[in-house]
């Protein structure tokens, strides 16, 4: 069966979602919702919301509160404030084929219009996250394998959000065709690698592509036109087996760690081999990385930054060293000035290699050695991160993570009651979704 991607999202219904796409949705609420509560209390999170509330007031779309904050903007203002807010702690659902993120663009975008519309149950904000996710996702590889530059997940969530949002207007099929098209053009064509070779708060581009694909799809709504959409229309390997194969089920990967995805498989190893050996970090002399390319340019021996942590890999391969893990605590700017994090950080070098690279193509490979004080060496197996498909994080790890990153924000009663509707939001009726909306979008008053 061939579908095009404006009658999949025209057409779809909650009744065609496998279980296994409703189980990766379930898993993906609750999932972004723990790293936005975290992520809410972050000096980026906090620029954005005054951003959104100085320049994105409600209007005739209506009003949509900020993930996390409660604050009235429009949708595309909720949209922004929430996509930044999400992407400021790097520990939220991924998919390494694209190499990149939709559910912090998808999420922050789709409670904005349902928050507008206050009209819609479980059933139909399923149907639309499925959509979001299964169009960004295809996009995605047919921007990457199309175009010569390596660009954020913004510029192709902006299509599945636009594509997603104008089927929650009501827009026909090829209104949905033009808020695609929109959407793909107005969306940040922003390089990743600046922002590796140059972290800042700049992060993966979903900041500007939530609200514009919220935007595209308002827009087509009126007949604004932006038809074909490229990476839709144009690459149609990527879209033949559209409604037989989900590939939000064969790529989404989720993250234990809040940091980027391609230093997981060197953290992963270093724990392994720390584990192995029984070691103490003050053994530890020095450490060799071998990786991917891409992976080396994340360097990050002295992050000065929450934001240069996030896209450093020697740095948190040696909090690991010395920690035992990276998580919560280890966000804390305190951490970029612990000297025993830091001397193990300085005496790592990255290698650059060249099968590594050419394997990590859809995953992410390193592998990890030490060399002890008292001259012993020691190498791990190479590998790739726990949390992709193949190496999934159990629900009960899932649901750890949830709590470790809310519970100090939201407070453990209300954490728990996200939990609870996160794992049956498809069957909540307008109330019960409300309900939830309520939880996820107000100010933490943590007990």
């Amino acid at each position: 069966m061939t579908l095009t991607f404006s009658h999949f999202a025209a057409n779809l219904t909650c009744d065609d979602l496998p279980a296994p796409v409703l189980q990766v949705l379930r898993r993906s609420f609750l999932d972004t919702m723990g790293v936005a509560a975290v992520a809410s209390t972050t000096s980026m999170a906090s620029i954005a919301r005054n951003g959104a509330r100085a320049l994105f007031g409600p209007g005739t779309a209506g009003g949509s509160r900020i993930l996390m904050n409660g604050a009235m903007v429009s949708p595309a203002g909720a949209a922004m404030a929430g996509a930044f807010t999400i992407d400021s702690i790097d520990a939220h659902d991924g998919t390494s084929p694209c190499k990149g993120h939709a559910g912090s663009a998808v999420f922050p975008a789709l409670l904005a219009l349902a928050d507008a519309s206050k009209d819609m149950d479980g059933h139909e904000f399923a149907t639309l996250l499925a959509i979001a996710y299964e169009v960004s996702y295809r996009s995605g590889l047919a921007q990457h394998a199309t175009c010569a530059d390596y660009h954020t997940s913004g510029a192709w969530t902006a299509v599945g959000v636009a594509t997603a949002c104008a089927r929650a207007l009501g827009c026909t099929q090829e209104q949905i065709r033009h808020a695609a098209g929109i959407g793909e053009y107005h969306g940040p064509r922003s390089q990743m690698m600046r922002c590796i070779d140059h972290p800042t708060m700049l992060r993966d581009g979903v900041g500007w592509g939530a609200p514009a694909g919220v935007t595209a799809a308002y827009l087509a709504q009126q007949g604004f036109t932006g038809a074909p959409a490229l990476t839709c229309e144009d690459a149609q390997e990527f879209w033949h087996d559209l409604g037989d194969t989900w590939r939000l089920v064969e790529d989404t990967h989720y993250k234990p760690y809040p940091c980027c995805r391609w230093a997981h498989p060197a953290m992963d190893a270093a724990q392994d081999l720390m584990r192995e050996h029984a070691l103490h970090h003050s053994q530890i002399k020095s450490v060799e990385i071998r990786t991917f390319h891409n992976a080396t340019r994340l360097a990050g021996h002295r992050p000065m930054t929450p934001d240069e942590f996030a896209y450093s890999i020697a740095f948190p391969v040696a909090t690991m060293i010395v920690r035992g893990e990276v998580g919560v605590p280890e966000l804390a700017e305190e951490t970029l000035k612990d000297t025993d994090i830091l001397r193990i950080s300085c005496a790592t070098e990255l290698i650059d290699d060249e099968h590594f690279t050419k394997i990590s193509d859809g995953k992410r490979w390193a592998q990890v050695s030490f060399r002890l004080g008292d001259g012993r060496h020691m190498t791990s197996t190479p590998r790739t991160p726990r949390g992709d498909t193949d190496l999934p994080l159990s629900e009960t790890e899932i649901s750890e993570k949830f709590r470790l990153f809310a519970d100090p924000v939201l407070g453990s009663a209300r954490a728990r009651e996200i939990e609870n509707l996160c794992a049956e939001f498809e069957g909540l009726n307008k109330d019960g979704l409300n309900h939830l909306l309520d939880l996820c979008l107000s100010a933490p008053h943590p007990s």
